[in-house]
């Protein structure tokens, strides 16, 4: 996954995603967020999580839960 994977949320993406909201942080997304797919504490594949929930590793090259890359399991 390219560093550049990121995307601006549109109101169809809206609604999408807050069925579940965040799941980095548990809070709903705006029109308008910045959203990356990580990986993170939740099973399964990666999730869109709000920009600023997330790191890129640059080892995997992909991005990851900011609380889960601190603890070391990246």
């Amino acid at each position: 996954m390219e560093k550049t994977a990121k995307m601006m949320l549109d109101l169809e993406m809206v609604n999408t995603l807050n069925a579940e909201g965040c799941p980095a942080c548990g809070k709903k997304f705006s029109l308008g967020d910045t959203v990356v797919l990580a990986c993170g504490a939740w099973e399964g594949r990666p999730k869109y999580i709000h920009e600023n929930e997330a790191v890129y590793d640059t080892k995997t090259r992909t991005y990851v839960e900011r609380r889960r890359y601190e603890a070391g399991l990246g």
